[in-house]
């Protein structure tokens, strides 16, 4: 089983990977080529990427973009009225079809887990209002698509 860390370094590089193919065109084997061979676990311009769970990084990137309209659909649903995922930025549109694959694909992964990481992601590239965005799209969509989970999360609290 990876280490937190990798999994954590391995969404950081398929936002990356997401945001790339989202403004240049690229396709997601020439995407996982890229990454795979140039940035994940190496030194780029001073930059240290970090060592990443590959199995779960092309996990994230190739389902995205094979469930893709899918995801928007629901991202759009979460969206506030008048905002569709076409006006939002390209790097917020990458985080949250990143996490919103995890959310609705790959039920192994918590909800509490996804949303955290998706923000603590935000984190990485904005410093404002982003981060809230990204964690108010998540909760609202993982109450969608996994109520459940939310709902046993909130009644083991209540007994407390």
């Amino acid at each position: 089983m990876a280490k937190p860390a990798e999994r954590s370094a391995a969404r950081l590089a398929a936002v990356q990977a997401l945001y790339q193919m989202d403004v240049s065109g690229k396709g997601v084997i020439d995407a996982l080529a890229e990454f795979e061979t140039f940035w994940i676990g190496r030194e780029v311009e001073g930059i240290e990427f970090q060592p990443s769970d590959n199995d779960f990084f092309r996990n994230i990137l190739s389902g995205v973009v094979d469930n893709q309209r899918a995801i928007d659909m629901k991202i759009d649903k979460a969206l506030a009225d008048g905002w569709p995922l076409k006006r939002v930025e390209a790097v917020l549109r990458a985080i949250l079809r990143a996490g919103a694959y995890e959310l609705m694909f790959r039920k192994d992964v918590p909800v509490r887990v996804v949303i955290t990481e998706y923000v603590d992601v935000t984190h990485s590239f904005y410093h404002e209002d982003e981060p809230g965005l990204v964690n108010a799209v998540l909760d609202t969509l993982a109450r969608d698509v996994r109520a459940g989970e939310l709902e046993k999360k909130a009644a083991g609290q209540a007994k407390r």
